[in-house]
């Protein structure tokens, strides 16, 4: 028996049974009771789509992120699964890559399941800031269902973003390091997305305020992958540095590796900040200083606000910034 069968014999629609298996109070009680003593003499198994239909709800919600083998997007994930699934979301989880064309291909494959809303983890969703083209297409789909984005900044009807303040920590970092008579300081990061270039622009600001260069030998790229920001920092020749601030943790226990091959004394030689506060962070040895970007309550505040939204709710905030805060260790002595 499905759905249609059990509203058949009840003799009402198939919104009314979707709407007594969502204990709606817009039933009355006569009705709840029919359509329930017909569902339990069955041994009907809700369909969460079926149960949907005629509520414009699936209770359900796509979460994107680029990788999930990432430390950030995983985490992510998890704090959104656990807030949503307490509110009563399920969640459809993909995967896009960080290519346009993929990232296009995914929100559209992902919309097409019914979805209430749409969560986009990471700030590669947002661009890279060139130009309001580069995320068309998430106006597009906030034109059929409401898209969030975690820490990437998009305008748009029916567009929400949480963010956290990496500019401010970025600039914070970078400030304490020249406090402790730091003036070479290098900037090392994986990415030109939204939230790297605000890391990237409190970095700089921070320098042009204390009255030091704003060198571009001192700002590398590198894969986020451990031995590789090693290696890249092993080939610099000739390039002086005395502190590194990574917008990754992955990337600053390399820069820890690499001062253990030059025998450099961490934090007297060298002072080194990654970004996330992940668990590499009390894997490194020394235990490495990072930006906690405060991911639990980023993900809290999306779900707060989707929730709002959902309910509809008017004069939800479009944006929301949350600030990072840093976990001191063994790597700096500020």
């Amino acid at each position: 028996m499905n759905i249609y069968d059990i509203a058949e014999e009840a003799g009402v629609s198939i919104a009314t049974v979707s709407r007594v298996m969502n204990n709606s109070p817009k039933v009355s009680e006569k009705t709840k009771q029919k359509v329930k003593e017909i569902i339990e003499r069955s041994d009907y198994t809700p369909n969460i789509f079926a149960q949907g239909l005629g509520l414009n709800t699936m209770h359900t919600i796509g979460v994107l992120v680029p990788r999930i083998s990432d430390a950030y997007m995983s985490s992510a994930v998890a704090f959104l699964e656990d807030n949503l699934h307490e509110k009563g979301y399920g969640c459809i989880l993909g995967c896009s890559g960080f290519s346009r064309a993929e990232k296009e291909a995914h929100v559209s494959m992902m919309l097409s399941k019914g979805i209430d809303a749409l969560i986009l983890v990471g700030s590669t969703y947002a661009g890279t800031g060139a130009s309001e083209e580069e995320t068309d297409y998430i106006r597009k789909a906030a034109s059929k269902s409401p898209v969030f984005i975690i820490n990437g900044l998009v305008s748009g009807e029916n567009v929400y973003c949480t963010l956290s303040n990496d500019y401010q920590a970025s600039y914070d970092v970078t400030a304490r390091l020249i406090g402790n008579g730091r003036r070479k300081i290098l900037f090392l990061t994986d990415s030109h997305s939204y939230s790297a270039n605000q890391k990237r622009k409190g970095y700089e600001d921070a320098l042009s305020h204390a009255r030091l260069p704003v060198d571009p030998a001192l700002q590398l790229f590198v894969k986020n992958d451990i031995y590789k920001a090693r290696d890249l920092l092993l080939s610099q020749n000739g390039l002086s540095f005395d502190s590194v601030f990574a917008t990754d943790d992955g990337l600053a226990v390399g820069a820890v590796k690499y001062a253990g091959e030059k025998r450099l004394q961490i934090p007297n030689d060298i002072e080194i900040v990654g970004y996330n506060n992940s668990s590499l962070c009390i894997c490194s040895n020394p235990e490495l200083t990072s930006v906690d970007n405060n991911i639990s309550d980023v993900c809290c505040d999306t779900v707060k606000r989707l929730l709002k939204v959902l309910d509809g709710q008017e004069a939800v905030s479009a944006q929301n910034v949350v600030n990072c805060s840093i976990a001191h260790r063994e790597t700096t002595s500020f």
